[in-house]
């Protein structure tokens, strides 16, 4: 098990502070001219590039960030050094801990298991390119993928932290920290109807919550260092080196093991609201190949029991529905605040009527 102590993570805060590639950059890329910003940033990370010959792509899988990898050849395929600087979404400070972000990422680098993280500016981060592509609902579902993000997911659940951080679950205050930020109406009109007729009340919503953490608090699910956000976009596939990678560490901390693996599952059914489809949600058997995959790295064994499996399968179908009520939940807060062009209260109706769908079933069948 690879282990983080008190000594380790206060060199990890060193070097994020006064090594050589990780500095601060006192620079805010304003929404409507990200270039000019993005150029003042690779003024001090990159300060050899000529500024005429700098090519940028923008990624656009996130919908509360912008992604923008800068090199200089003009196919991305073959550059050499790429730079990847991710700006934050409106606000987003409110909803992520970003000094526990960077915290997490520097830490992980260290295992080998995150980017490098290259600079820090007012409004987002710089950091290291992982060749490859982002999963999709296919490949995500083929075995040899599956295989490879089943590993890397139990490698992760094995750091620990130093003891100055509180090993709990970080998924009961999350959630309480995203219903507090639901204004109690909406600033639009239109919203607020909206809100009113597919969710009744913020009230309803927290009552909700409550009996949810009641029935799962109850769970006997360890507590491990998780991403908490391994949606499709979030692992690297590079095919030629037959490596999975995880990306976007904004989540990332303590909680409940059967957490992350149920999370992960619940993103196989896809993101863009038009092609959601839970006809793609992994079956049982499916799961317990997956399970017993990440059982076999996480606990070092050649081959997990049918019980442990059987166990930690019954798990992920309970925490799935917490997974299912923090992205609603959070995706009603997007659609307050958030000016990116993505229809977050639709994406809260799927995620909060699936989790209605399926609670009485879950907690009949597994609780």
């Amino acid at each position: 098990m690879a282990i983080i102590s008190h000594a380790n993570v206060s060199q990890v805060k060193r070097k994020l502070s006064s090594a050589a590639g990780d500095i601060f950059i006192p620079v805010e890329i304003e929404e409507g001219d990200i270039y000019a910003g993005i150029f003042k940033v690779l003024e001090k990370i990159r300060p050899d590039w000529p500024s005429e010959s700098i090519t940028f792509k923008l990624f656009t899988d996130g919908i509360t960030n912008k992604l923008v990898a800068c090199h200089l050849s003009k196919d991305i395929s073959e550059s050499d050094d790429i730079v990847l600087v991710r700006i934050y979404g409106n606000k987003t400070d409110l909803l992520i801990d970003r000094t526990a972000e960077i915290r997490n990422i520097t830490t992980l680098n260290v295992l080998g298991l995150a980017p490098k993280i290259y600079g820090v500016f007012k409004n987002g981060l710089v950091y290291e390119y992982f060749p490859g592509v982002t999963l999709n609902t296919d490949t995500v579902a083929e075995t040899k993928i599956a295989t490879m993000v089943a590993q890397q997911m139990a490698k992760m659940h094995k750091v620990q932290l130093g003891k100055e951080i509180t090993k709990e679950p970080m998924i009961w205050d999350k959630i309480e920290q995203f219903l507090c930020l639901i204004p109690e109406t909406f600033a639009k009109e239109e919203k607020q109807i909206r809100f009113a007729n597919s969710f009744g009340s913020v009230t309803r919503l927290r009552i909700e919550f409550e009996r949810l953490k009641w029935h799962l608090m109850k769970t006997e699910s360890p507590l491990v260092f998780a991403h908490n956000d391994l949606l499709l976009g979030n692992v690297i596939y590079n095919e030629s080196k037959r490596t999975v990678s995880f990306i976007d560490y904004e989540y990332a901390a303590y909680n409940y093991q059967a957490y992350d693996i149920a999370n992960h599952f619940n993103e196989y059914v896809g993101l863009s609201i038009d092609d959601i489809d839970y006809n793609r949600y992994p079956d049982r058997e499916y799961q317990m190949f997956w399970i017993r995959t990440y059982l076999s790295e996480y606990c070092d064994v050649e081959k997990p029991s049918e019980e442990e499996v059987e166990k930690v399968y019954k798990e992920v179908q309970r925490l799935s529905l917490a997974s299912h009520f923090m992205w609603g939940i959070w995706s009603l807060v997007q659609y307050e605040l958030s000016d990116i062009d993505f229809d977050f209260g639709r994406y809260a109706e799927i995620r909060l009527n699936r989790y209605f769908d399926q609670k009485d079933k879950i907690l009949r069948e597994f609780i």
